[in-house]
């Protein structure tokens, strides 16, 4: 196949909405939606390593489709091939292989025959984003935070390369390679008294000045490919935006490295015991606003330095503590929070609100049945601060007995318990739970070894009988 005009700029915001490789690009695009979304229903799809699973099951298909291994009859083979391949102290079970394929099947991925699982087109171009996208992602998070800035500026401007050279849209790359690249001397920059006091920065600043060459032979090399463009008018802009972008990030590690290398060879230089006032005055003015490329550190880039502690009581804490406290918060980041929390909507399913529609009943009871009820509430009331439930136990198995032998035997000789023993009769007898009788004789009566004694010595006989206390209710409709 011809490789395209690179005159002509494919792109989909270009293209009529109605044209038919619009729609079938929509299509491509639906169906990757649709399997993500299918995984997503599952809740053990949502954890990063559910992710990586799917992922090697699918890199098993794409393998498999470019002829760099063997056929796959069924989800049991790509199963088995799966655990022979990665070393997984969980890998998934035999259910969650088949319901992969069955999604992918689903969304035209892959074709599932007799004996044998086949790639389809828009499976095989589905999955290759999804791999590269996982790659990208990995190269990217294993730099420090100002290295993925300029990793993303390097990455705009290769898929520049490999896209806009050719004659179809990359996006605007151009723009975002200038942007991460602006991030990346913003982060430098907050960053810079920290790097100056860890002695060990050399190579990571030597790595970022590096960075910086490259992407300006990059941005130089974009650039010249619009030069014939009609767009070039447009792109005025961004070539004197970038252009002074990557200068500032050069001169500002150069500058970096530079100071890095000058204290060191400052802190191996012996010392004079004369001191030159002119000398002195001329480093005073240099240190008052140096170039970025300079070799000269401020005051704070010395004191900075200072914290390397490489001689001994050469850093002091609490005199100048730059790399114990986070870098300051940028204003758009705090203005971006701003307009985040005012315009914040937390996400509710909608409430369907039922109105029920209320009825009245109306119930009759009669007075024997009120007064029975209040008996009972009045009962209840004082069951809660009288305890009466060893004194009711007790005359559940003896029905009929004196009454000191209910108090001695129901809780036991001691003061303390006849009092609460009697309180509880009291309540009792109140309540119409039991009656109290004189005793017609007083022969035969137990005689207890207690530490009290009845007021009158008769009233130990008196008997205590438990009432048939019965209840009704009456349900009228």
């Amino acid at each position: 196949m011809e490789k395209l005009d690179s005159t002509i700029n494919v792109s989909i915001f270009n293209e009529s909405q109605s044209a038919p490789e619009v729609l079938q690009a929509m299509k491509d695009i639906s169906s990757l939606s649709g399997v993500l979304s299918d995984l997503g229903s599952h809740s053990f799809y949502q954890s990063p390593v559910e992710i990586l699973r799917f992922l090697r099951i699918i890199q098993l298909i794409n393998e498999e489709a470019l002829g760099l291994d063997e056929k796959i009859e069924n989800a049991e083979t790509l199963f088995y091939r799966y655990r022979n391949r990665y070393q997984d102290s969980e890998p998934p079970t035999k259910k969650v292989v088949e319901q992969i394929v069955t999604i992918l099947v689903k969304y035209n991925w892959i074709s599932k025959h007799s004996r044998l699982i086949k790639m389809r087109d828009v499976g095989k171009r589905m999955m290759d984003v999804l791999i590269r996208l996982a790659n990208d992602s990995l190269a990217y998070h294993m730099h420090d935070d100002i290295g993925r800035s300029l990793f993303q500026a390097r990455r705009d401007a290769e898929i520049s390369e490999a896209y806009d050279d050719n004659g179809i849209s990359g996006g605007n790359k151009i723009a975002s390679m200038i942007k991460n690249v602006a991030d990346a001397i913003q982060l430098l920059k907050e960053r810079e008294l920290e790097m100056l006091a860890d002695r060990n920065a050399l190579p990571q600043l030597e790595l970022i000045h590096e960075l910086m060459k490259d992407l300006d032979v990059k941005l130089q090399d974009r650039f010249r490919q619009f030069q014939t463009m009609e767009e070039s008018l447009v792109l005025t802009d961004l070539m004197q935006r970038g252009t002074a972008v990557l200068a500032e990030g050069t001169n500002l590690s150069l500058g970096m490295i530079n100071k890095y290398l000058k204290f060191t060879m400052m802190q191996m230089t012996p010392l004079s015991t004369t001191i030159k006032p002119e000398k002195v005055r001329e480093l005073i003015i240099k240190m008052f606003a140096p170039p970025l490329d300079s070799d000269v550190p401020n005051a704070y880039h010395l004191l900075s330095f200072m914290e390397q502690n490489q001689k001994d009581d050469e850093a002091f804490d609490g005199i100048w503590i730059p790399v114990k406290f986070a870098a300051t918060i940028p204003s758009v980041a705090i203005e971006e929070a701003l307009i985040y929390m005012e315009e914040y909507e937390p996400k509710t399913e909608h409430v369907e609100e039922v109105e029920e529609e209320i009825t009245f009943e109306s119930e009759e009871i009669s007075k024997e049945d009120l007064d029975e009820l209040m008996r009972e509430t009045n009962w209840l009331l004082t069951k809660n601060m009288i305890e009466t439930t060893v004194i009711e136990n007790f005359l559940d198995k003896h029905e009929v007995l004196p009454i000191e032998d209910l108090v001695i035997q129901a809780t036991s000789s001691q003061w303390t318990d006849a009092v609460n023993a009697l309180t509880a009769i009291s309540a009792l007898v109140g309540n119409k739970r039991v009656t109290i009788e004189k005793a017609k004789h007083h022969n035969n009566l137990t005689v207890y070894e207690r530490s009290w004694e009845w007021m009158n010595d008769e009233d130990r006989a008196n008997i205590v009988r438990k009432r048939e206390h019965r209840r009704e209710t009456r349900n009228k409709l």
